[in-house]
């Protein structure tokens, strides 16, 4: 067995934590930013190969150049490279505990639902910001997203991606490269690649986290590649029946060979995950407000003067109605989450710890600091007797006119110079008394 360096660079070595055909991770400690790192090193012998060591060059600088290029909560960062031909490695954020989704796709070890609805609505996320960063990934499969303890997601290796500019395209790979159990049927076919690919290739990795059986599985290529370009997976339900209707038609969806009828956007398949994962947890009991009750108690709130009907039904349609009782959590604090609520009806407290420092009444919104800003919830907010709201999430506003979310900001905008004035008001009052 090789001896384990003591150092690559600056780099302080501990162990190894993985090894492929192309190179050696190993775990490293940099004493320049006090951080513990992975690092990727590749293996001399391949990257001089003579047949193949341009191929394997261009591949690690690929990787490489995303430094600084993608940064995501859910895309694993690369912190530093090196790239000469006799040292060749690259820095990367570790991982605590980190595995990969792959020992959740055997039958025997499946996540819950709820896990599963979780993980593939950061990974769309996530793909959807490299998307729009003009970077597809073209290699989305279970070992190439790494999992926590607490099951937060990375997506890593971007080895393979294709940058989608012009002026890229000297270390451009091209050709049939990647994984073909999850190669998209425009990948099989060699035609143009778009964030389509990576959806399709999602969608698989989707069918394998909920069943545990891969959808196009053969033992050989040319199998696989006739079921990805012509035969339909076995249906899910038939290999676990629990899995609700809404949730199978996401899956049928990502997973169409027709790219006209797949969604177009990642953002699309996370904002209908988003759906699917709040009616899964809202109980029926809570569902007996109709559409059109829940428009006219809406329309009537102070929040949406100035809001033209067809905007107050993109909210309804991009939102979710939630009834709590007395002294329900609705926010807690510490907490992140991108979502932001209107009071419908009744009155909420706002603590902080166990100290009452707010009260909030009918038409007024919170959450929206989270909501704008993605940062932890400074405040918890608490039901204060029977209360109606309206839930709205970053990712499916997102999907709203421009109309509308442009009256949404003006809305924040007003409601956060009121609430400053309110807290200079009492800043003045407090001061005054202290004299």
């Amino acid at each position: 067995m090789q001896e384990l360096p003591e150092k690559i660079g600056r780099y302080e070595i501990s162990e190894e934590i993985g090894r492929g055909s192309m190179g050696v991770v190993y775990h490293a400690y940099d004493p320049l930013s006090d951080d513990q790192v992975a690092i990727k090193v590749a293996k001399q012998e391949v990257m001089t190969d003579h047949h193949h060591g341009s191929t394997f060059q261009k591949l690690f600088y690929n990787e490489a150049r995303l430094a600084g290029k993608l940064t995501h909560p859910n895309i694993l960062s690369v912190y530093d490279a090196t790239l000469e031909e006799d040292d060749a490695f690259i820095v990367m954020e570790l991982v605590p505990g980190g595995g990969t989704l792959e020992p959740y796709c055997k039958p025997d070890n499946l996540l819950p639902i709820e896990n599963v609805i979780e993980i593939i609505f950061k990974v769309a996320k996530a793909l959807d910001y490299a998307h729009r960063q003009g970077v597809v990934h073209r290699d989305i499969k279970p070992s190439n997203i790494l999992a926590n303890n607490e099951l937060d997601v990375k997506i890593g290796d971007f080895s393979i991606s294709y940058i989608t500019r012009a002026d890229v395209t000297e270390t451009q790979i091209t050709g049939l490269i990647g994984s073909p159990q999850y190669m998209s049927p425009e990948q099989l076919r060699e035609e143009a690649v778009t964030g389509q690919t990576d959806i399709f290739s999602l969608g698989t990795v989707m069918y394998e986290l909920l069943t545990g059986k891969h959808p196009f599985t053969a033992n050989k290529f040319s199998l696989i590649m006739n079921k990805i370009l012509n035969e339909d997976a076995q249906p899910v339900q038939d290999l676990r029946s629990d899995v609700p209707d809404v949730l199978v038609k996401i899956v049928e969806r990502a997973l169409d060979k027709d790219s006209e009828k797949r969604y177009k956007h990642a953002i699309d398949l996370a904002a209908d995950l988003s759906i699917a994962s709040d009616q899964l947890l809202e109980p029926p009991l809570k569902q007996e407000t109709s559409r059109e009750e829940r428009f006219a108690l809406i329309q009537a709130l102070d929040f949406f003067n100035g809001f033209p009907s067809n905007e107050i039904w993109e909210v309804i349609n991009a939102s979710t109605w939630e009834d709590f009782d007395d002294n329900e959590p609705i926010i807690t604090e510490g907490d992140i989450d991108d979502s932001f609520y209107i009071l419908v009806d009744g009155d909420v407290v706002v603590r902080k710890g166990t100290t009452v420092i707010g009260k909030l009444t009918k038409g007024d919104c919170f959450g929206e600091m989270g909501y704008l800003s993605k940062t932890k919830r400074t405040a918890s907010i608490f039901s204060s007797g029977r209360v109606s709201l309206l839930k709205a999430k970053f990712t499916l506003m997102e999907q709203v006119s421009q109309s509308c979310q442009l009256r949404f900001t003006k809305v924040f905008l007003r409601t956060l110079v009121h609430r400053l004035s309110k807290a200079n008001a009492r800043i003045s009052s407090d001061a005054d008394k202290s004299k």
